[in-house]
């Protein structure tokens, strides 16, 4: 976790930086954005200019990128990169774990996702999201306390005036599916926590096309948007994950649900296979946004 002084001296860095200003998403259109992850190789600087140079506008932050960048340079410098290159950070990942099943760490996880949101805040962004990710032997009786752990969450991120969006995985032991997220952010019931929607763990794991029908008009916060590959189901990983139209998955109904329940935000692709991790990111963005719009314009939702 990030020491006090550390904080301090990243926070107090921001103190003379200029806001970036925001781009404005077309209301009744979903957008396309780049997760960080799909180009880790190029580092926090370099997937962000390979980007905006491919005329990608809309970007999701990865923990693990600005961390390393912090290593050498200020809070304030990232600010100035997104500014400078005209981007506009629709999410963040916290990359906190532990924080919804009971576990002997969970008050540490807290501890740093409360680091995590001061450092995103002073950023100056507005979302951020945490993953389902566990993989102890669960019971029953351990889900009810889970609307409580998210409802603590939701504070924290409240306190930093925070969005937090929260996405199943398909490997995730405890909350693995749709049905099972929604159940329990509703059981939260704060206003500041909400779910998210990933396509690749959606169908390439245990919830159905008909789970979508459970989500509530606008309820979806933010949305995953990649392909699942012409494989066996058994060979698939959280890394086997393709372009949006690379792959089987039927991408245009599933848009088409979304945008009937009141979905009209970023479709952000998230990539793990090196050839994309270690790519040139130009190239791979020029790639993904060429396929990823022709799926968007043919679904109507660009």
């Amino acid at each position: 976790m990030t020491t006090p002084s550390r904080r301090a001296a990243i926070l107090g860095s921001l103190t003379m930086a200029a806001a970036p200003e925001p781009l404005q998403a077309d209301p009744n259109r979903m957008t396309l954005a780049l997760h960080q992850t799909t180009s880790a190789g190029a580092g926090f600087r370099g997937s962000l200019e390979g980007w905006a140079r491919a005329g990608i506008k809309f970007v999701e932050l990865s923990d693990v990128l600005l961390d390393e960048f912090l290593k050498t340079e200020k809070l304030a410098a990232a600010r100035r990169i997104l500014g400078d290159l005209g981007l506009t950070v629709v999410q963040a990942a916290t990359g906190v774990t532990g924080l919804w099943e009971p576990n002997p760490g969970r008050s540490n996880s807290m501890a740093k996702f409360k680091t995590r949101c001061e450092v995103y805040a002073t950023l100056g962004l507005k979302n951020v999201y945490a993953t389902t990710l566990a993989a102890q032997k669960i019971q029953s009786e351990d889900y009810a306390a889970a609307g409580e752990h998210m409802q603590a969450a939701g504070e924290i991120a409240r306190q930093f005036k925070l969005s937090l969006r929260i996405e199943f995985l398909r490997s995730s032991t405890f909350i693995s599916t749709l049905p099972t997220l929604l159940e329990v952010i509703r059981q939260a019931g704060h206003p500041n926590v909400a779910p998210m929607f990933d396509f690749y763990h959606f169908w390439s794991g245990l919830s159905k096309m008909e789970d979508i029908e459970l989500v509530r008009p606008g309820e979806i916060a933010h949305v995953h948007f990649q392909d699942v590959p012409d494989t066996p189901r058994e060979l698939l990983d959280s890394t086997t994950r393709a372009i949006p139209g690379d792959g089987v998955a039927p991408l245009t109904q599933i848009l088409s649900k979304l945008a009937a329940k009141g979905y009209a935000g970023p479709l952000s692709v998230e990539l793990f296979l090196p050839r994309f991790q270690q790519g040139d990111p130009f190239e791979v963005a020029r790639e993904i946004r060429q396929k990823a719009e022709i799926v968007m314009r043919r679904a109507g939702v660009m």
